[in-house]
């Protein structure tokens, strides 16, 4: 930790904003958030006007998961041997630069949804640097005993814009596509405004030369480190068998016969309760028993999706998906901390990356299996079965990683 931060306020509810370059940090992160949450809903509803096939909605996470798989070993060493506010910058600029593509194809009225999935390609090169960069980048901001707060309210930046992001995506698409697009573009430029105003920290530790081997470093740490392997894999499947996200568009329409702002309602509902959970996590701490909370949240997790999965009453949907969302919110919390406190800054980014793998496969990744299964099973078997597998995944980490069951603590012990 750099030594600029000596002085903590650890404790206060607010205590990661006491630190100006924190908060310039999180609205960076919101707007570039909002901007990509409002892309994904008018995308989706775009999309599926344009075919009806909904294993179209699983290739748009397809195509948004294979530029975090092919550039993992890159992404992390760029974010180790650059400042990382220059990645940022330069990721949102890129993706910025996509978004005006998937503009320009809504005002020329495309008739096929190939060059939007190239756009979404482009924007997921820009997400696969962001990542990595933005999560090395905050514990550098604040104290390390404030650092808990900021994870707690670093997340809730995405939750917020996840809440805002897709009701605003549904409103805004109803007015036209353009509309939406052109919103978005214009949040991604205020996010690279404020990212150009977060200050450079005074100290960091030496960064060795990158060389082919250290590439690997970010997938030798979490090897040996069982906690965290287990903690960020415990995600991974879970939330790729119980991911519903892309089906949201099909129930929107098909299943609870709603229009575009039905969807973002949908799309929102997570982030309202994940939003909720993270506000109390940050008064609250866990201050024990974190393996054990993890596990049964995940459970919980798939249970809910199942419910959701059932459900053809609007009402009942919404407050299952909400509760989806504080569900995961918890594994959020846990594993951002553990990955964060326990990983070494020389190699945080390498880490970081691997870490966005694990994610882009849970989330893009399982779209396209939750698009695949319902073209192959149906939509409702498709989502019913995702939510079990999450269940079951709960129950065989809690054996096969004894470890992180156990674990009792988010700080490394001593």
């Amino acid at each position: 930790m750099t030594s600029e931060h000596s002085d903590s306020v650890s404790g206060a509810r607010f205590a990661a904003f006491a630190h100006p370059a924190f908060i310039n940090y999180w609205l960076a992160r919101f707007a570039a958030t909002l901007a990509a949450q409002i892309v994904a809903v008018a995308v989706a509803w775009q999309v599926y006007d344009i075919t009806r096939d909904p294993l179209d909605l699983g290739i748009i996470g397809l195509v948004q998961f294979l530029p975090l798989l092919l550039l993992v070993l890159v992404t992390g060493a760029v974010a180790d041997r650059y400042g990382r506010r220059l990645v940022m910058r330069a990721s949102i600029a890129l993706e910025a630069i996509c978004i005006a593509a998937i503009l320009w194809f809504a005002v020329i009225e495309i008739a096929t949804p190939l060059p939007i999935f190239v756009a979404l390609a482009g924007l997921a090169v820009g997400r696969a640097f962001f990542g990595p960069a933005s999560q090395s980048l905050v514990v550098n901001l604040v104290p390390r005993a404030d650092f808990a707060n900021a994870v707690a309210w670093n997340s809730s930046s995405w939750q917020v814009a996840s809440i805002c992001g897709p009701v605003a995506g549904g409103l805004l698409y109803g007015l036209g596509a353009t509309t939406a697009y052109a919103t978005a573009l214009v949040l991604m430029l205020a996010a690279f405004a404020l990212a150009s105003r977060i200050p450079k920290p005074k100290i960091r530790d030496a960064v060795r030369k990158v060389t082919f081997s250290s590439l690997f470093d970010g997938l030798r740490f979490i090897r040996g480190e069982k906690v965290v392997l287990g903690a960020i894999s415990l995600d991974l499947f879970a939330v790729l068998l119980g991911g519903a996200v892309a089906l949201l568009p099909v129930y929107a329409r098909d299943i609870l016969h709603l229009g575009p702002w039905g969807l973002g309602l949908l799309r929102a509902a997570p982030g309202i309760g994940a939003i909720t959970m993270a506000a109390f996590l940050a008064a609250s701490p866990i201050s024990d028993h974190a393996g054990r909370i993890l596990l049964v949240f995940v459970a919980l997790f798939g249970a809910l999706t199942v419910v959701f999965g059932l459900s053809t009453i609007t009402w009942l949907s919404i407050v299952a998906l909400a509760l989806v969302g504080a569900a995961d919110m918890v594994s959020v919390y846990i594993r951002e901390t553990l990955l964060q406190l326990w990983t070494p800054d020389e190699v945080r980014g390498r880490v970081n990356a691997v870490n966005m793998v694990f994610l882009g496969a849970s989330n893009e990744l399982g779209e396209f299996r939750a698009g695949f299964m319902a073209a192959w099973i149906g939509v409702v078997p498709a989502v019913v079965f995702g939510g079990v597998g999450a269940i079951a995944v709960a129950g065989i980490w809690a054996v096969a990683f004894p470890k992180l069951r156990d674990a009792r603590y988010l700080h490394r012990a001593g």
